[in-house]
């Protein structure tokens, strides 16, 4: 019954995927922490692993299939993409050191202050004071973002999304475009955040509970929900739903809301 709880989530982290630039983490971290119950304390910190490694296919996978003239929006963010990737390395560390309930409760407070941010802070559902629609021109997400994103999304095992797309978002982008680009800028923190992981020592509660982990990933609930994902991006990213923008942001802020309500409930 598990291995069917993971693939059906599978299945909506591909929706996620495509819609939202989510690559599995806020998905994939309350059901892997529900799966995995059985490892007490230390299966949010293998949840934050497993996510890592979902998010890092589902958004490789999603990138290999996007349109090369959205992925031109990129061009010139190397320095953003270095700083993700270390600030990302730097919080998959702290997640091996740090006390599991900080973990736990760091993602619930995220959740619950990006959700208040992006309801009253003009930018996101509407336009910024200055005025004006979304920008024909949008600007490029400053280089010195990428150290803070990275690390506390591999902390949170989110993968960036949480912060790049509202980031994009103010900057300009269509919530289309936005959420497209979130999964190359997820491959950069999913990449060493996952490595780490991996090379990880298990936790000791493992054998005891019978769950099979490659360091710190539970490489069965990682495959189930890989299973159900995949498929669903290749469909979604060549036939996407035309979704009107003030919908897409807001169906987006619905998402983060949902899933802080799951995380309250396994506390």
């Amino acid at each position: 019954m598990d291995v069917v709880m993971l693939i059906g989530v599978g299945l909506l982290t591909g929706v996620t995927t495509v819609l939202f630039g989510f690559g599995g983490g806020f998905v994939a971290v309350p059901v892997v922490v529900w799966a995995d119950a059985a490892l007490g304390a230390d299966a949010m910190r293998v949840a934050t692993a497993t996510s890592a490694l979902v998010m890092l296919v589902n958004a490789g996978f999603a990138t290999a299939v996007t349109p090369r003239r959205v992925l031109l929006a990129l061009r010139g963010s190397g320095r953003l993409l270095l700083l993700l990737a270390a600030g990302a390395a730097a919080g998959a560390l702290a997640t091996r050191l740090a006390p599991v309930a900080v973990a736990h409760w760091a993602f619930v407070v995220y959740c619950a202050f990006t959700i208040a941010d992006l309801l009253l802070r003009p930018g996101f559902l509407r336009p910024p004071p200055r005025g004006g629609a979304i920008s024909d021109a949008p600007r490029r997400l400053p280089a010195v973002l990428g150290a803070p994103i990275g690390a506390v999304a591999a902390f949170l095992g989110v993968g960036g999304s949480v912060m790049t797309v509202p980031a994009m978002r103010r900057a300009g982008h269509t919530m289309h475009v936005a959420t497209t680009l979130a999964n190359p800028l997820t491959l950069a923190i999913a990449l060493p955040a996952t490595a780490m992981s991996l090379g990880a020592a298990a936790v000791p509660a493992a054998a005891h509970a019978h769950v099979h982990l490659v360091g710190l990933v539970d490489l069965r609930a990682a495959s189930a929900l890989l299973l159900g994902a995949l498929p669903v991006i290749a469909v979604l990213r060549r036939r996407p739903p035309a979704i009107p923008d003030r919908i897409h942001a807001w169906a987006y802020i619905g998402l983060l809301a949902l899933v802080t309500a799951v995380m309250l409930l396994l506390t």
